[in-house]
């Protein structure tokens, strides 16, 4: 199925996002193990679906489809809790993405762990065991995934975990939140320099958290207002100016693309302004998901682009990286990319009608999706935005993009 967009003049509107889908799976393992933490906001992605009914499941064999967090998440969950053989798999493409320093984590403090097909990959058989903790040392260059999967479930080891992280740090921000949520729920943990010390907590008390909406979902909104004309503002709810979702960065970055933040209250107002960026760097080490959208922002503004900090994205939901590469060249751009990075040229024509493949990646339906600001798009199966946001195209609908 394609879908093809275009948009007449677009409508200032009222959004209001769910809740984070990064808040929403960890909150969700940490309300597994201690059952006085009642939530609310949950984010509605077919990832955060995937996790609640695993968590809620009586079967011996648990499907999270493509689902990567749930994955690593739910690895260390089952090798802290379950009382019987679980067999945890997932898509082809799930398949393909490594598990082996998560796996090997655990294995040192106790947990039975062992690879049903290839070695250092799912699917993975779990068995019952006793996890003692120690001190851990793990290269975090490779997924933050696996560092917040075992801090996750650190408080309820015996002894507590100790972890020291070596290498370049990748979507810090990410282990960061991980660290906030386990405080904010009466965890003692400690943090100084590379060394995490999460001491062991048996109960809390009771608590209620609510969740932030989602700023990579956002992210799409900071495109659109960017490719607009000057004066076009757009309404987002409910968002903080203090958020713990590393994503929030996307509304200082698209400073550079003429877009103006304004918090207020739960909400925030975005606005276009006048902007003169003919050249746009940044390191993404610490935001690798927000590249997608920023790619096509500047190939939308016929803006000179150079990412850097990009070497998780081989192992998303597809290479990002190649992906990229093909569909942007689509427009006539010369399009050049490393292990970790990607800069291309501008475009003086936006070429219309250009038909996107998607890769079963909800980021490329829904980055590529904001060009229809400008110029007519067809984007191929656009049912994988369900993947992180159920609600896209309606909303986009909102704001007068429409699917022919």
């Amino acid at each position: 199925m394609n879908l093809s967009l275009k948009s007449a003049r677009l409508k200032d509107a009222h959004i209001v996002i769910a809740g984070s889908k990064s808040e929403s799976n960890r909150l969700l393992i940490l309300s597994s193990l201690f059952k006085s933490l009642s939530l609310e906001n949950i984010s509605n992605s077919d990832d955060t679906n995937y996790l609640l009914n695993a968590l809620s499941s009586k079967s011996s064999t648990i499907d999270i489809g493509h689902a990567g967090t749930a994955m690593r998440f739910l690895t260390s969950y089952f090798s802290l809790t379950t009382k019987k053989e679980i067999e945890l798999r997932g898509s082809q493409r799930m398949h393909d993405r490594p598990i082996k320093i998560l796996v090997d984590s655990l294995r040192e403090i106790g947990a039975s762990i062992y690879y049903i097909d290839k070695e250092g990959y799912p699917p993975l058989l779990i068995k019952p065991s006793k996890l003692i903790g120690k001190n851990l040392i793990i290269d975090s260059s490779t997924s933050s995934q696996y560092i917040s999967s075992l801090l996750l479930i650190a408080p309820k080891i015996s002894g507590g975990l100790k972890i020291q992280l070596t290498g370049r740090e990748t979507s810090k921000p990410y282990i960061d939140m991980t660290i906030s949520l386990l405080k904010k729920i009466g965890v003692e943990i400690t943090s100084v320099q590379n060394q995490i010390s999460v001491f062991e907590l048996q109960k809390i008390e009771s608590k209620k958290h609510h969740i932030e909406s989602d700023w990579s979902s956002a992210s799409y909104f900071y495109s659109v207002v960017a490719l607009a004309k000057i004066g076009y503002s757009l309404k987002l709810s409910k968002f903080s100016f203090k958020s713990l979702q590393g994503d929030s960065k996307v509304a200082d970055i698209y400073k550079s693309f003429g877009v103006k933040t304004t918090y207020l209250d739960d909400h925030i107002i975005l606005k276009k302004i006048e902007s003169n960026t003919d050249k746009f760097s940044f390191d993404l080490t610490s935001n690798p998901d927000l590249a997608q959208t920023i790619c096509v922002t500047c190939l939308g503004l016929s803006i000179e682009c150079n990412l850097t900090g990009l070497h998780t994205l081989k192992i998303k939901e597809t290479d990002r990286l190649l992906a990229l590469k093909n569909e942007l060249s689509k427009f006539n751009l010369k399009v050049k990319i490393t292990d970790d990075s990607i800069s291309f040229d501008n475009v003086d024509f936006l070429k219309p009608n250009v038909v996107i493949e998607t890769y079963d990646d909800h980021r490329m339906a829904m980055s590529f999706a904001c060009l229809a600001t400008k110029v007519k798009i067809i984007i191929k199966d656009p049912e994988v935005v369900s993947k992180s946001y159920n609600s896209f195209w309606s909303d986009l609908e909102r704001i007068a993009i429409y699917s022919e």
